[in-house]
């Protein structure tokens, strides 16, 4: 009896022992694919830093020219204000232009510093990042949207217009107002305490906060300078003269306003993009994009003091004469000069009167 029940129970051991080891074959295919499937996402991790490494170090280059170019361009407005005591409306509207992009450049640093990650602040440093940022770029359009102003209506029309303090106060109220509601769409994350990655415009935002942004920072400037412009060449063609043209600030603008038309572009379509995206989870590449998207926009403002300084005659000149003083004093001593101007000596001799009565 003692046989037979020791038989039972070893026939039914088997069936045991086969679950278990359908288990752990369960299981260790299970681990096999999860090895087999984190070698590919971390190979799209790493692709897509490399992407962005690349970006930030062709950006670093021309955020070096533009920081560069802006410098000797607010050095080059000090001078000739110091010179004349006063400087052209165009002038004054330049110099302002110059010296936004300049405050964008260095905002640009918190980009530079910490790709291909991101900065981590608390929510209010992260939010006045961005409103900083956006203030800044939305009075840069502002500016060439003045430009357009006095370029189509040469003196303006608007008394008011004329004094550079109420255009100043006019465009930093402005840019104000649609950075507080820019802002507010935006909202903070997590409180305004607690310490996450910051984004300077979240695709987590939503996309009424891409859509906004793409309408208050891009669309609405841009329409108003189209406006302008398009009148002005209605103006000029019915009195049968040259519009933009005619003034050496002309050219300059319309070559500022195409790049930065194509960086702000480019940027607001890769955020409506991403927001779009959202609502799925953002691969690497994607991210990357972002990135790549970022470093854009802000080198359309390296791009244009490089062109303000290469296509405004009074900076041209001004750069030409400092490389001129340059190599004046990288001469050596004992070269010879040939524009020197040696004075040779002059011997004259008249006769006296007493040489005569003699």
């Amino acid at each position: 009896m003692s046989n037979q029940s020791m038989n039972l129970v070893s026939s039914t051991t088997p069936p045991f022992s086969n679950n278990s080891t359908i288990v752990d074959n369960t299981t260790s295919i299970m681990d096999t694919s999860t090895s087999a499937a984190s070698p590919f996402s971390n190979l799209d991790k790493i692709a897509a830093n490399d992407i962005t490494s690349r970006a930030n170090y062709v950006y670093s280059f021309f955020a070096g020219l533009g920081f560069i170019a802006g410098c000797f361009l607010l050095y080059s407005f000090i001078q000739t204000y110091r010179a004349q005591r006063r400087l052209a409306w165009l002038d004054c509207l330049l110099w302002g232009f110059c010296g936004l992009q300049l405050l964008l450049l260095l905002l640009s640093l918190h980009a530079v510093a910490y790709r291909p990650k991101y900065l981590h602040t608390t929510g209010l440093g992260c939010a006045a990042l961005s409103f900083t940022i956006n203030t800044a770029s939305l009075s840069g359009l502002l500016v060439l949207v003045l430009m357009a102003y006095v370029l189509t209506l040469d003196p303006p029309s608007h008394t008011l217009l004329r004094k550079p303090w109420v255009c100043a106060a006019l465009v930093i109220l402005t840019s104000i107002l649609i950075s507080l509601l820019l802002a507010g769409l935006r909202g903070p994350r997590d409180g305004l305490n607690k310490t996450h990655t910051c984004f300077m415009d979240p695709v987590h935002a939503g996309e009424s906060y891409a859509a906004a942004r793409l309408c208050l920072a891009f669309l609405i400037p841009y329409t108003l300078q189209l406006g302008l412009l398009i009148g002005g060449c209605v103006r000029q063609w019915k009195s049968k003269g040259r519009f933009l043209s005619g003034s050496e600030e002309g050219p300059l603008f319309l070559t500022v306003t195409v790049v930065m038309f194509f960086c702000q572009l480019f940027y607001s379509v890769a955020l409506v993009r991403g927001a779009q995206q959202e609502k799925k989870v953002l691969s690497h590449h994607e991210q990357a994009f972002l990135s790549v998207a970022e470093f854009v926009l802000f080198s359309g403002s390296s791009v244009s003091l490089l062109l303000v300084l290469l296509m405004h005659r009074p900076c041209r000149e001004s750069l030409h004469g400092v490389f001129r003083q340059l190599r004046d004093s990288c001469r050596s001593p004992g070269r010879t000069q040939p524009n020197r101007n040696i004075i040779a000596p002059h011997i004259e001799i008249t006769d006296t009167l007493q040489d005569i009565e003699s």
